[in-house]
Order: C-alpha cells, then sequence, then structure tokens
C-alpha cells in the first residue's frame, strides 16, 4: 500500500525515542530545506514506542527500524524502504506498525516518508538491539545480519571537546527540538538498494509524540 491508500483509517498514538544515522554532514543540510552533502540521501532510523496503540492493539514497549535510499534529495521520490521489525513484536504489533510506515493512516511523518519511498522492500524480522542516551548523545544500534550503527557525540576536531547543538523546527512534521550527534561507523545490507556504509556523518535524537489527527509534541 501507498499513502495514496484509501484504506479505512484507525485511531492510534505513540510516544517515544528515535534514533538516526544518515549520510549527511553534520547539521544534515536536509533539515533546513537545502540539498544533501552528497547529492543523495540514505538512512537508519531506529524506533523505541515506549507508550502507544494502534487501535486496540498496544504498542507499548515495540521497536522498529526503517532503512531508506534515494538516488537524489529525498522530495525527488522514488526511494527505497524496508521495515524491520523487532522480534519480539506480535504479528498484530507488526501489522500496525507496517499500515503507519505505509503512511495509510494519517500523520505528516509517514504520509511523506512512504510517498518519497515507494519501492518498499518486504519487511523483516530480526532482533533489534538499541540503546541510547538523549542527553549525552550516545546511541547503539544493531540489528544482526541487517544493520549497526554507533553514535557519539560530536567531538571539537582540535580538542577533543564534546560539541553540543541541537536542531529547533517550531513547525518540523517530525519533531520540533532535535539533538545532534556523530554517527561514528554505520551500516546497512537490507537488500536492494539498502546495502550502504558511512563514518562520521549526521545523528539525530528525537523525542517524538505522534497521533493520527496529526500532531507533533
Amino acid at each position: 500500500m501507498t499513502a495514496t491508500s484509501t484504506a479505512p483509517k484507525t485511531a492510534w498514538h505513540i510516544e517515544g525515542e528515535a534514533v538516526t544515522s544518515c549520510n549527511c554532514a553534520w547539521g544534515c543540510p536536509c533539515q533546513f530545506n537545502a540539498l544533501p552533502t552528497t547529492g543523495f540521501c540514505e538512512a537508519l532510523v531506529a524506533l523505541d514506542i515506549e507508550r502507544g496503540h494502534f487501535g486496540d492493539t498496544p504498542l507499548d514497549g515495540v521497536r522498529y527500524a526503517e532503512v531508506f535510499h534515494w538516488d537524489g534529495p529525498v522530495h525527488e521520490g522514488n526511494g527505497w524502504r524496508r521495515v524491520i521489525h523487532d522480534g519480539g513484536s506480535t504479528p498484530d504489533q507488526r501489522a500496525a506498525i507496517e499500515a503507519l510506515t505505509d503512511g495509510t493512516q494519517g500523520h505528516g511523518y509517514f504520509e511523506i516518508y512512504s510517498a518519497m519511498a515507494p519501492n518498499a522492500l518486504e519487511p523483516a524480522v530480526a532482533p533489534i538491539e538499541l540503546t541510547y542516551d538523549h542527553e549525552k548523545r550516545q546511541a547503539r544500534i544493531g540489528i544482526p545480519g541487517l544493520a549497526e550503527s554507533t553514535i557519539e557525540p560530536i567531538r571539537n576536531p582540535v580538542t577533543g571537546e564534546e560539541q553540543r547543538a541541537r536542531i529547533d523546527l517550531p513547525n518540523g512534521f517530525e519533531y520540533r527540538v532535535a539533538e545532534m550527534g556523530d554517527s561514528v561507523h554505520w551500516r546497512t545490507s537490507a537488500g536492494e538498494h539498502l546495502a550502504m556504509e558511512h563514518e562520521h556523518t549526521y545523528a539525530q535524537f528525537i523525542r517524538f509524540d505522534w497521533d493520527s489527527d496529526g500532531a507533533v509534541r
């Protein structure tokens, strides 16, 4: 399905933490409506839903990841994506996540990325290791055979001192404030167009609070 589907919508709400590694330089020009650093976009996103539901399906504690690739800027579309479910999720929870990420259930975050990445590979199921500290800008994503990322704070290249920077987007469709970090090393091997490897690129930590009414809190 795509974001243009006429599937009936279900009331839902999710809140938690999202950790992202992408191939842009620190700061990620895409956050400011500029072209990507290298002319194309690739990303690994892991989401930890602390509290949530999709209709009657509870989503508390559900984790999932997505891998994305675009040959050019995201807004030019025709991208590739794949959902990776954590092995601990139930079939109903996986169906809920797929309905959300297919963009049929509302909210700009899901609608935009599904529309811009219509080439969706079959979802995968694997154990997802996700540890993060929002304040310290540290994280690790580990998905055996599919993806991994190590994120640390940005450091001054001369002194090695940690440098803290945030992006504040009062009207953002994804977040209001993001903490930036350094994706020291990350790689994926998630299928066609979704194999990538990068070092010292952009990382992002956000608190998300989204629902079927399109809210971003």
